[in-house]
Order: structure tokens, then C-alpha cells, then sequence
């Protein structure tokens, strides 16, 4: 059809040009902007979208999820996520069917900026004033033609901020950040008035748009600086002034204790003590063996004078079984080992290898290694099991980069990552990698019609020798690349070599990002935080909170062939991880900076297997009869249709936070306190039986010839690892002497040791 455009004279005043065009209503806007610039009546200055609109846009707020950056948009407008598509952005703005959005004709009426300063109803509010920068940037480039790309535009290279990391001391209270940009000519660029501020922590500190961030309450806040596609994090420290403190350290063992002591003495935070050996005993037994020590182990403790008591104990507490048993539990949780996908015998065979790799002590790298190359029958190469548990190659590249690198890389399925450097392309290309395994089925029995995941037979894990992945941004297939790494070789005819190559990358000690993540996991485990926390989520807007520390634990990782065990001793030798948990005056707050023991509820399977050694009782498992503690557990139980494999301890280890196994996470894992939690400790009837039971170890105090004080004494020690005090040991033994049922008296007592604070948490 034939549209006629109206253009102002520039020669005649008040007279029009009418120029008669052929166009579809959505080619209007590109018609009109170019006859705009051909005829030279655009008067305005060249401003760039990419590095100048984008960056208003982020300023305002509009690209951000709460906004028009969301999934579906608001108001019937939607733009790419912090503005990581600028393509498709420039289209959502120009590409108007009504020619509202943008108008080239009158620019102070386009929707864009009258809708930002509230001339016209905005349901987001105002956004910017007439007479800003903001505004004149947008209109100014809306005169010039509103173009995508202006001629040898420079690419944003770089983002400095500065400072970097700040302790600030009262009187400080406010500091003034800096942003550079710099672009791909050289160029440098003061962005701190344009750049994106954003807090990490909400309550500790607030921030400027201009980036002045002020104190609110004193701690640890992280500010993310954000231009473009770059962005920085700023760790600053808000420190009380406490003009009386004089610092008191503790021993220092090795380079764990200098620099977490270093950082302390810079924050003006006194260490606590170093914790009793009574505490360091149940500390390192339940850290290491899931269990309290058994009488007899904490009284030889206890009594032990010999000086490198603390460093044998933990020497021999990693030789135990036990050790292997719990540890094995952990790396169950993180690859996923459950029946539901993996079937009982899958599961069982899986937990099976992963248990003799513990036991044996086999490198972490090789042990990684073993799982990501694996192929072959899920009963005959158990590890394959990894694989079967994820029949999709996005799951696949999700918890591959989960476990093994500490990266979260789900948000990046659908949009580049808006706290991370990792892009649409480098998620699609990364799971490319594992696209080409595949599943033959040898059996499937007795499967729930309704549930596409679950499989009961044998399986065998093979690649194909082609399969294609589509990059859903590009429509095209996705090029197999390792995540933040060269290419794969496309040309190789080896089906071997996808998962070899991803393998011998991920694993190999030359990356950083797999000897960092794995040190951290470890770190965790015994600490109760990983110096990145999330321990699966490494990014540069989640710094470490020690950086140095955590590459020093790493290189320590690499150089003694990363054996756990080794560096699970160096940790539990450092005096950070004997402090005690009773804070002082000063650190009381601190829980990022490990001033002090962090207090933990014990894990499901801790306290269930603490509960029955107190009580001397084998526990009984409907789906394993063989288990004799709850770490020993292949999986999570799962009821049949025959059968219900799922009893009371099963149910009892649900209910304190045992994961289904469903997902690559820690966080499945919960070590909350629940009210459901205290009432089935206070008046549940699985701790009740197990206190009355005829054959736990009250029938056997009351059958010995002990004083009821040695009475008392002995449960103290079972239930707690240390001698109840004078008074407490006459209290206890009075009110069992007196009372005529002294078995009752007796089961009170022990009620109350394990409903104790003591024993329940971990100090």
C-alpha cells in the first residue's frame, strides 16, 4: 500500500515535502529514519545505543526482572534482561507499529521519555527529570535517527572501579566509588555517574546513584558496580572505632590462622579461645565420623597430656571407616544418588564405588575425572550412574559446572547471566559438550506410566557418534566449547573425545576453577561457610570472603595430588578451626570472618546415628536391614508398589533435613531448625521408644553396681563427651535415688541430656 510521509522544508519555512512510499507498517520506522538522515535534517548529536541508551536504560531501572526486563515484559513492553541483547532491545523500542514509542517528528512526545518523567502515567514512576543527562542522552539520540550503530563505534573492554576493597574505621563512615570504562580504541571513559550501583546485603550499608555508599550498620557489605555488560564487585568493612582494643591472637599453626588472623587484627576483632579438648573431641569426631565419641574415646581424650593430641587424633580419626561412611554421604548428596532414576541396584552399585574411592583415597581430580568420561552398563561402570540420573544435556552442563566448578549456570539458559560473565552462547555451547550421550535401555520394569524420570533396569551410558544441541538466541546449533576454554575439535571422528576433553579440562591442575571449588567444599564441611558461600555459586560478584586464603588452600590441593585427606588435616590443625564457639565481646556478630566456631544443628544422619549410640541400640532401615548407621545409607528410600521400603528412621531422617537427592546443591540439604523438629525430639514417639527400650543402655546402668553419681557421669559422657559438674552429678543422682521408679528417674535424665543444646548442635 502507498503511504505518504510529511518532511519540513529545510529551505521554505512551513512548507512540507510529501514523499509517496511503499511499506509494510513494520518497516515505517527504518523508512522514515533514513529519509530523516538522507535529506539532512537531523541536527543532533551522534549518540551510541549500545554504550550510551543501553546504559540509560540500565540506569533507570527498566531492564531490570522487576521491570520491563522480566520474562514477559510490563505494560506490553519488554526488553532484554540488563540489557544483554541489545539487538533485540533497539527492535522493542523502534519497531512500533503506532510510531509512539519512538517519535522522530516530535521527540519530546515519544513514549520513551514521557512515560520516564511522569508526564504520562508510568506505573513504575519517574525515572529521570527533563533536565538530565538521562533525558537529553535519549533525546538526543532519538533526533540523530534513533540508529542501532553509529560508524567505528568503540566496544566497552573493560570496568575499573576503584577502590577495589576499603576497611573503613569510625569516624569513617562514607566512601566515594569510582567507575572507568574502557573501550576497544584505548579510549577511557569516567562512568561513575553513569554506572549501576547495587548492594549484595540489604541493611549494612546504602548507595548513591553517583556510588557513595554510607554506613548504616557496621559489617561487611558488597557493592555490585554495573556498566553495560561489565561489572565489578567492592568489598567494604565498616568497623566500630573501639579505641580500647588491644589485639590478642591465638597460636598461629600455619597459613590458615596468619591470614584469617590478619583480616581480624585489620577489623579490630579479637579472636575467641581456642576451644577446650572435651569441645575439639566431639568437634572433630562428629566433623570427620558423623558420631560423638564413645565414652571410653573422649575420657582418653581428655586425659591424654601428650602436646600432638589434637594432630593424632585427627590422623586416626581419617583412618576409621566411619570416615569413609560419612564422607561418602557427602559426595552421595552432590552427585545424586537415589533410586528413583538411578534404580535400586544403579544406586546401590554407585554408592558402592563412590565409598571405595573414599576408602582408597583416590585424588579428587581422578575421581572427577572417572565419573565425567564414563560410559558403559550403569551396573558393570557404576559411575555411569551420573549420567543416568541426567537425560537431558542442559541438566547435564547445569550439574557438571554445579559440582565440579563451584558455577551456577542456569539463569544463562534463557539470557546471558545477570550476575556473571557467563553468556546464552557459552551455556548452550558448554552443554553441546554433553549432548551426544544417550541411553540404551536393556530393561525397564514395574515404572510408574506417570513418571518420565524414573527407570528400573539396566541401562548402558553411550555417545553418539553426532547429535546436534540448538542455541535458541542464534536458531542454530550449539558448537561444543568448554566452559570459558578453547573449542572442541570438530573435525575429530574419536567418540570419545567430547567427554575425554571435558574430563581431562575440568580436572586438570592447571584450572583454577575445579581445585578452588573443591578446596571451598571442603573448607565448608568443616567450617559450617565456604569462603565463597554458596559453595556452588563462584562468581565475581560472590567474592571469597578470604581470596588469598582460598587460593592458598587451592595450590596447597594441587601440590599434594588433591588428597582430601590432606587437606581436611590442615585444616583441623589450623587453631581457626579449634576456636571456640563462645564469642567475645567484640566478635559476637561475625559470621563471615570465622572469629570464632560457627554453632550448627547437627545433620540428619548425625544426630540420628548420635541418638542411637547414646542409647547403645542397633537402628533398623526397612530398605537397607543391613545398614547399622544412617550414614551408611546408599540413597534416600523409596516406596514400592509392592512394598513400603520407607519406615520410621527413614521418615525420622526426611524430617531433619535429608535431601531427596534431587538436585547437584548443598542447599537441598537443610540444617534448620524446625518446630516439627523439636516436638519430635521433646514428645515424638521414635525417641521415646528408643529411651524406653528393655535392651538400650539404661537397663544395663541400672543392672551394674555403680553409684548413681558414676550413673549420671556415665551418661554426661555418652550424651555430651565431658563430666557433668559437682552440682549437676548430686542434683541428677539425688532425684534418680529418691524417686521409686529409679528406671523412669533414669529415662529423664536422659531425655534431657539429648533434648540438651549440647548435644543437638554442633560447637
Amino acid at each position: 500500500m502507498e503511504s505518504r510521509i510529511a518532511l519540513p522544508d529545510k529551505n521554505s519555512v512551513g512548507k512540507r515535502i510529501f514523499l509517496p512510499v511503499f511499506l509494510t507498517p513494520s518497516h515505517r520506522f527504518i523508512l522514515v529514519a533514513t529519509t530523516l538522515a538522507s535529506v539532512g535534517f537531523v541536527q543532533g548529536v551522534e549518540v551510541s545505543f549500545r554504550n550510551d541508551v543501553e546504559a540509560v536504560i540500565a540506569k533507570a531501572g527498566c531492564n531490570l526482572g522487576t521491570c520491563h526486563g522480566n520474562a514477559t515484559g510490563k505494560g506490553g513492553f519488554k526488553i532484554s534482561l540488563r540489557g544483554f541483547d541489545p539487538d533485540y532491545d533497539h527492535a522493542a523500542l523502534t519497531q512500533d507499529m503506532n510510531g509512539r514509542r519512538i517519535n522522530l517528528f516530535e521527540p519530546d512526545r515519544s513514549l520513551l521519555l514521557q512515560k520516564a518523567t511522569q508526564a504520562l502515567a508510568h506505573e513504575g514512576g519517574k525515572r529521570f527529570a527533563v533536565d538530565s543527562w538521562e533525558y537529553q542522552t535519549l533525546r538526543e539520540w532519538i533526533v540523530s535517527g534513533a540508529k542501532r550503530e553509529q560508524p567505528n563505534e568503540l566496544a566497552l573492554t573493560k570496568l575499573e572501579v576503584k577502590p577495589r576493597e576499603q576497611i573503613l574505621i569510625e569516624p569513617e563512615t562514607k566512601v566515594q566509588l569510582k567507575a572507568t570504562a574502557f573501550f576497544s580504541d584505548g579510549s577511557q571513559k569516567d562512568v561513575t555517574s553513569t554506572a549501576v550501583y547495587e548492594l549484595a546485603q540489604v541493611g549494612l550499608a546504602k548507595v548513591s546513584r553517583e556510588g557513595k555508599v554510607e554506613r548504616l550498620k557496621n559489617g561487611e557489605p558488597t557493592v555490585i558496580v554495573r556498566y553495560l555488560d561489565k561489572q565489578q564487585p567492592v568489598r567494604l568493612a565498616f568497623v566500630a572505632a573501639r579505641p580500647e582494643f588491644v589485639w590478642v591472637g591465638q597460636r598461629e599453626n600455619n597459613y590458615i590462622d596468619r591470614q584469617v588472623f590478619a583480616k581480624l587484627k585489620n577489623l579490630r576483632m579479637t579472636p575467641s579461645k581456642v576451644c577446650t579438648d572435651e569441645v575439639y573431641a566431639r568437634r572433630a569426631y562428629l566433623d570427620l565420623l558423623g558420631i560423638p565419641p564413645t565414652v571410653d574415646e573422649a575420657k582418653a581424650f581428655a586425659t591424654d597430656k601428650s602436646p600432638d593430641k589434637r594432630e593424632r587424633l585427627v590422623d586416626k580419626l581419617l583412618a576409621r571407616p566411619e570416615f569413609t561412611d560419612f564422607w561418602t554421604l557427602k559426595w552421595a548428596d552432590s552427585l545424586r544418588v537415589e533410586s528413583r532414576t538411578m534404580d535400586f541396584t544403579g544406586m546401590t552399585k554407585f554408592h558402592e564405588w563412590i565409598h571405595d574411592a573414599v576408602a582408597r583415597n583416590v585424588p579428587v581430580n581422578q575421581f572427577a575425572s572417572a565419573i565425567l568420561s564414563a560410559q558403559g552398563s550403569t551396573y558393570a561402570v557404576p559411575q555411569t550412574n551420573f549420567y543416568r540420573a541426567m537425560r537431558e544435556p542442559n541438566a547435564r552442563a547445569e550439574a557438571i559446572a554445579q559440582v565440579f566448578l563451584g558455577t551456577r549456570l542456569r539463569c544463562a539458559q534463557c539470557h546471558n547471566h545477570p550476575f556473571d560473565r557467563w553468556t546464552q552462547d557459552d551455556y548452550f555451547n558448554w552443554a553441546a559438550v554433553f549432548a551426544r550421550v544417550d541411553y540404551k535401555i536393556i530393561e525397564n520394569k514395574d515404572v510408574d506410566k506417570n513418571d518420565k524420570h524414573e527407570f528400573n533396569g539396566e541401562q548402558i551410558v553411550q555417545l553418539l557418534k553426532e547429535a546436534k544441541l540448538t542455541n535458541p538466541r542464534t536458531g542454530e546449533p550449539a558448537k561444543a566449547k568448554l566452559l570459558g576454554a578453547d573449542k572442541l575439535d570438530s573435525k575429530t571422528t574419536d567418540a570419545m573425545k567430547d567427554l575425554d576433553a571435558a574430563a581431562e579440562w575440568l580436572t586438570n591442575e592447571k584450572n583454577p576453577f575445579f581445585a578452588q571449588a573443591q578446596a571451598n567444599r571442603i573448607w565448608f564441611h568443616l567450617m559450617g561457610r565456604g569462603l565463597v558461600d554458596p559453595v556452588d555459586d563462584f562468581r565475581a560478584t560472590n567474592p571469597a570472603s578470604h581470596p588469598d586464603l582460598l587460593k592458598a588452600l587451592a595450590k596447597e590441593f594441587v601440590e599434594c595430588g588433591f588428597d582430601m585427606r590432606r587437606l581436611i588435616r590442615t585444616i583441623m590443625h589450623s587453631s581457626v578451626y579449634q576456636l571456640s564457639s563462645e564469642p567475645n565481646e567484640n566478635n559476637a556478630e561475625d559470621q563471615t570472618n570465622y572469629s570464632h566456631a560457627m554453632v550448627r544443628r547437627l545433620g540428619a544422619e548425625q544426630l540420628f546415628d548420635s541418638l542411637h549410640q547414646f542409647a547403645g541400640v542397633r537402628p533398623a532401615f526397612a530398605a537397607f536391614p543391613q545398614a547399622t548407621r544412617a550414614a551408611m545409607l546408599p540413597g534416600p528410600a523409596k516406596p514400592s508398589k509392592k512394598r513400603s521400603t520407607v519406615g520410621d528412621s527413614e521418615r525420622w531422617l526426611v524430617k531433619f533435613g535429608a535431601p531427596p537427592r534431587l538436585l547437584a546443591c548443598e542447599c537441598e540439604r537443610s540444617n534448620d531448625t524446625t518446630m516439627g523438629q523439636a516436638f519430635t525430639l521433646m514428645s515424638g514417639p521414635q525417641l521415646n521408644n528408643l529411651i524406653r527400650r528393655k535392651d538400650n543402655v539404661l537397663t544395663a546402668l541400672l543392672k551394674d553396681k555403680s553409684t548413681y553419681d558414676e550413673k549420671i557421669e556415665e551418661l554426661f559422657w555418652r550424651a555430651l563427651s565431658h563430666a557433668p559438674t559437682d552440682e549437676d552429678r548430686k542434683r541428677l543422682a539425688q532425684t534418680v535415688r529418691e524417686n521409686p521408679d529409679h528406671r523412669a528417674a533414669l529415662e529423664d535424665v536422659a531425655w534431657s541430656l539429648v533434648n540438651a543444646k549440647e548435644f543437638v548442635l554442633r560447637r
